[in-house]
């Protein structure tokens, strides 16, 4: 079967191949709709400009990889992408990171855009809804693509994630040991992506462990800081609150601080997954599910070197473990 090429992409858009060459080149004034057709012709057409796989030498000084997250804000996944390039820097790779803001589509601009510019390597944190069948050519191809935090969808391929389900278990189970048997879940909801359903299930192990009942109403969806807040304050309002509370992620975490603040609670027990910067200053301090992000990152960027190395094994999963950090807030016993 024939290769597409910038013709064809040309044809498929109505537009000039130089057109093409401007948007996949990053060159020149295009208009973005053009720039959006364009693109949306090359993952249609599977056209794969200028790729890279099968020549590249490690430690070229043009060499670069890049690194796809969802959210630039988030303070994990920047410590994720510190983590990348402290491993990387050394071998002369240069990162380039971009973020899909959980949008499916922005992720396969952003791939294909990657591809253009001819990176030795891809890491990939997958956005809600994503998928990447559309990446099995170049994978076939021999180029390193790893998947970090999240699994691929679609595709069989390396992959690093913590330990979220394991953590998760185990900062609940950390409540039920100190009194608690009414624990309210403040996280993502739907638990439809793969760390969200992992965190969500862990918090279901650890409630059957115990032999307690799970309560639907227990439950608030509360992904940023003031949507935590504000599913944490439905909760406290229920007229059997929950005397404990577990955060499915850092922005929840906070979220449910502040909730907690505002209504003058210092009763109600509190673990969230994801440590916070300024958790030792809060009062009480915060007990949490840590993960190391900065070791998840370069766990990724290690088996790209490996990969650029030459290991042509089987693609695997990598798991970084969680540990509980003590501090006071899941340790307050139910009144």
């Amino acid at each position: 079967m024939r290769r597409p090429t910038m013709t064809d992409v040309a044809r498929e858009v109505g537009v000039t191949a130089k057109t093409v060459s401007r948007v996949l080149n990053d060159e020149g004034p295009v208009a973005m709709e053009t720039r959006e057709r364009v693109m949306a012709a090359v993952r249609k057409l599977g056209y794969q400009p200028n790729l890279m796989a099968r020549n590249m030498r490690v430690g070229a000084r043009d060499a670069t990889l890049g690194l796809v997250i969802p959210e630039l804000g988030n303070p994990f996944f920047g410590t994720v992408a510190g983590g990348v390039e402290s491993v990387v820097r050394a071998r002369g790779l240069t990162l380039i990171v971009g973020s899909s803001e959980e949008s499916a589509a922005l992720e396969q601009s952003l791939i294909a855009t990657f591809l253009a510019r001819r990176v030795s390597a891809l890491i990939i944190v997958p956005a809600a809804a994503g998928e990447h069948r559309h990446l099995r050519a170049e994978r076939m191809a021999g180029l390193p693509i790893v998947f970090l935090d999240r699994p691929a969808v679609g595709l069989t391929a390396d992959c690093v994630v913590s330990a979220n389900r394991e953590g998760s278990r185990a900062g609940v189970a950390h409540l039920i040991a100190h009194g608690h048997r009414r624990i309210g879940f403040v996280g993502d909801l739907p638990a439809t992506l793969y760390t969200r359903r992992e965190r969500f299930q862990g918090y279901r192990d650890a409630l059957d462990a115990a032999g307690l009942p799970f309560d639907r109403s227990l439950v608030e969806n509360g992904h940023d800081q003031e949507a935590a807040a504000r599913a944490t304050a439905r909760l406290l309002a229920l007229a059997e609150p929950p005397t404990a509370l577990f955060a499915g992620n850092n922005l929840a975490s906070t979220g449910a601080v502040v909730a907690l603040s505002r209504a003058g609670r210092k009763d109600v027990a509190l673990v969230g997954f994801d440590d916070l910067p300024l958790a030792e200053a809060l009062d009480p301090p915060l007990t949490a599910v840590a993960q190391d992000a900065a070791a998840v990152g370069a766990a990724a960027a290690a088996l790209v070197l490996s990969r650029l190395d030459g290991d042509r094994s089987k693609a695997r999963r990598m798991t970084v473990p969680t540990r509980l950090i003590i501090r006071g807030s899941g340790e307050l016993l139910p009144q």
